[in-house]
């Protein structure tokens, strides 16, 4: 069989639909904003930070991307997060890609009193993982029907793999959850043309990693990695925009690894 070569093209996600969750700052924003210079239409999520979001819209716009809408949403209410896929797809006409990238990290020692201990188990879980698990459902579901098929990237954590400190085991256990979600949809669906991904970072400079440093100070992270510096948003961004191009859907099912080898699973 004769060897062909196609060269690799710029990723141009120009026509795309994107549900993004969490992309009013952080990582989300970063990914919001590759986005908006592939030329993809977002619908950009966000729960509290309108300002921000807005922000986050304008520099899309800035980018060259097309304008977003914003859906805010409180994904710890399960109707609040089956209703946000379709309110996608009634402001952007379809869906085809999902990128899950919200989620909460709350720092809950076991010397906690177990009401307010469980109440923030359940808050990571209903977040992190049960939001996660019904956006996909209603994602699958409506790929299914229209027979277009589709991408999920989910953002994970190597904390799903190495496990976290006593006082986030609930955030350990929620990332966890979302990595055999994610290759469960993939071995699932594959046929059906569904591809699923998942994205594990490690310390990120971000507003959510802000506690865990107060806590333990930003040294602690920088001792676990093998790079000089901290990984920061920008850097996790590239590697979503390609899971979501469609250039690297034989590696539906993965997770790759972006924690700056601190964790290599």
């Amino acid at each position: 069989m004769a060897f062909s070569f196609k060269p690799m093209y710029k990723i141009d996600l120009t026509g795309r639909r994107v549900l993004l969750t969490g992309g009013s700052r952080g990582i989300g924003r970063a990914i919001a904003l590759v986005l908006a210079q592939a030329g993809a239409q977002v619908a950009l999520h966000y729960q509290h930070h309108h300002a921000a979001a807005q922000q986050t819209a304008e520099a899309m716009q800035a980018a060259g991307g097309p304008a977003p809408s914003l859906l805010p949403a409180d994904l710890a209410d399960p109707q609040a997060a089956t209703d946000l896929f379709g309110r996608a797809v009634a402001a952007l006409g379809n869906v085809d890609t999902l990128i899950n990238n919200a989620g909460v990290a709350i720092s809950s020692p076991l010397a906690q009193p177990q009401p307010d201990w469980l109440a923030n188990w359940q808050t990571t879980q209903a977040v992190n993982l049960q939001a996660v698990a019904l956006l996909c459902r209603q994602a699958v579901r409506h790929w299914l029907a229209t027979g277009q098929g589709g991408r999920i990237v989910n953002l994970s954590s190597r904390a799903a793999f190495r496990g976290d400190t006593a006082d986030y085991l609930a955030y350990a256990a929620s990332k966890g959850g979302l990595v055999a979600l994610t290759r469960s949809l993939a071995r699932a669906y594959g046929q059906q043309q569904i591809k699923a991904f998942n994205v594990a970072p490690g310390f990120v400079a971000t507003d959510m990693a802000q506690a865990f440093f107060d806590q333990y100070g930003e040294e602690t992270a920088r001792r676990e990695i093998a790079l000089p510096q901290l990984t920061q948003p920008a850097d996790i961004a590239p590697t979503v925009l390609l899971l979501a191009s469609g250039l690297a859907d034989h590696a539906t099912g993965c997770t790759i690894d972006l924690n700056a080898a601190s964790y290599v699973h």
